[in-house]
C-alpha cells in the first residue's frame, strides 16, 4: 500500500467507523467526567492539541483537569463523524459543543474539531486534536 503523501484513503468499513466514532463519544464521556485517568486512555504519550492559544502538550491538558483548573459538564457530537482512514492512521472530523470551566470562568463553546488517530499495539490512541470555532451562522455537517 502506498504510504506516500499522495496515498489515498482507505474507504474505512462501517465496523472500523463504529468503533472510532464510538471511541470518540467515549472519550467525550471521559472529558465530562473531569477524570484524568480515564482521559489519558484516549491519547498518545506524544498527545498534543491545537487551538487558538496555541499547541499544548498532553501533560499540561491533564494537569489542568487534575487540579480542577479545568472541566467540562458537557460535550455532545452534534454531525455524524467524518472518517478517513490512512493505513495505521484515521482522521476523525465532527462538530462539537461543549460547556467548559477555565479557570472558574464559563466558557460555551461550538468547535469543529479533527482528532489523529493512530493504531499502535491493536489500539487506537489519539496524537493530536484540533479545535476550530464553528462559525455561528453555519449548520453544515461534516462532509462525507
Amino acid at each position: 500500500m502506498n504510504q506516500g503523501p499522495d496515498a489515498a484513503a482507505e474507504e474505512p468499513g462501517e465496523d472500523t467507523v463504529r468503533e472510532l466514532a464510538g471511541l470518540a463519544r467515549d472519550w467525550a464521556a471521559a472529558i465530562v467526567a473531569n477524570d484524568p485517568a480515564r482521559i489519558a486512555d484516549f491519547m498518545a504519550d506524544d498527545w498534543v492539541i491545537v487551538s487558538a492559544s496555541g499547541i499544548d502538550p498532553k501533560e499540561r491538558f491533564l494537569s489542568l483537569v487534575e487540579s480542577g483548573e479545568l472541566t467540562h459538564s458537557a460535550m455532545d457530537l452534534r454531525t455524524r463523524p467524518r472518517v478517513r482512514v490512512y493505513g495505521d492512521t484515521a482522521v476523525v472530523t465532527g462538530r462539537v459543543t461543549n460547556t467548559a470551566h477555565y479557570r472558574g470562568e464559563r466558557y460555551d463553546a461550538d468547535e469543529w474539531t479533527t482528532d489523529v488517530f493512530v493504531k499502535r499495539d491493536g489500539h487506537w490512541r489519539c496524537v493530536l486534536s484540533h479545535i476550530t470555532s464553528a462559525a455561528p451562522d453555519i449548520t453544515s455537517a461534516a462532509p462525507e
